[in-house]
């Protein structure tokens, strides 16, 4: 088979490389996101999934958006049997979606129909899910409406953060994605319509979704910062300074003003405590609380906001 595969986020990047590895076929073409500013001096860098295709020697696209008639003619010219897609960041046209004769693949991290979206790790985990997984879709023009093709559960850890589970996420999907190609190849893959009456949505995470509001439980705020790990990451302020809270534990039988900081770095919320370990300053390393506490003078009564 000839398979185009399209990607750009790190999830994409085992993908691929598994891909690359099923006998039997070749990648004729790699589509992925234009290079982008990062860090402060806005310096252009690829995505990841740009590294993983060059070194593995294939050739990249980049096109700005995939509806460009340049970029639909450039992947018609491939002549894929299939298309493959991982974590692109584009919606696919129908123009697109008609181009290979196998049709094409998502990989997606969830239990579809649950999470439809582009966050699933992260609401899976805001929502205290006791597992997710993995599921390869047949692609149509809704999101993340297709036939399901296959799927693995994986349980989700009482400490896991949005990139502990997404590691684990990405070495899955590989396994089902090659298993998945096979299984086309032979013109044996399943296909089973999702259950609309079962399907959830997890929107996209934007920058201020971090912002933690005390008035939540303490189970609520704690699932908040492990699913903002590592972005946007849950944040507060102590006064006029940012603090990024990394990592926190639930302490029952806490009372207090949401927010009021007490002994040990507890903060009361609106159902229990929690006790913040570790913590980043604006501007500032990854640290313990402790050693936040040294250079820093906490009155009685203080209230993050």
């Amino acid at each position: 088979m000839r398979i185009a595969f399209m990607g750009t986020a790190e999830l994409a990047g085992p993908c691929l490389e598994a891909v690359a590895k099923v006998p039997g076929h070749e990648v004729v073409a790699v589509v992925t996101q234009p290079d982008r500013p990062k860090g402060r001096d806005l310096k252009p860098t690829p995505p990841p999934m740009k590294v993983v295709a060059e070194r593995l020697g294939l050739s990249v696209q980049q096109p700005l958006k995939i509806r460009e008639p340049a970029a639909i003619g450039a992947l018609r010219a491939a002549l894929p049997d299939l298309i493959i897609v991982v974590a692109y960041g584009q919606i696919l046209p129908k123009s697109v979606l008609e181009i290979p004769r196998l049709g094409c693949v998502n990989v997606h991290t969830s239990l579809l129909p649950r999470w439809r979206g582009a966050a699933p790790i992260q609401y899976a985990i805001l929502h205290g899910d006791g597992e997710t997984g993995v599921t390869t879709m047949y692609m149509d023009e809704h999101m993340d409406h297709g036939d399901i093709i296959l799927q693995r559960a994986q349980l989700i850890h009482a400490d896991d953060t949005s990139a502990t589970l997404h590691d684990r996420l990405a070495k899955l999907g590989a396994g089902l994605l090659t298993e998945t190609i096979m299984l086309i190849a032979e013109d044996k893959a399943p296909r089973a319509k999702q259950d609309e009456t079962l399907a959830t949505f997890a929107k996209k995470i934007a920058k201020e979704d971090g912002r933690i509001k005390w008035t939540q439980s303490a189970i609520e705020i704690e699932r908040q910062i492990r699913a903002f790990n590592p972005w946007p990451s849950a944040y507060t302020h102590l006064g006029e300074l940012l603090l990024k809270i990394w990592k926190a534990e639930i302490v029952e039988g806490v009372t207090g003003n949401p927010g009021e900081l007490q002994e040990g770095f507890v903060v009361a919320t609106g159902q229990g405590g929690l006790r913040i370990l570790e913590l980043q300053p604006a501007n500032s390393k990854r640290m313990p609380v402790d050693a936040f506490l040294r250079g820093h003078t906490i009155k009685p009564g203080t209230v993050l906001r």
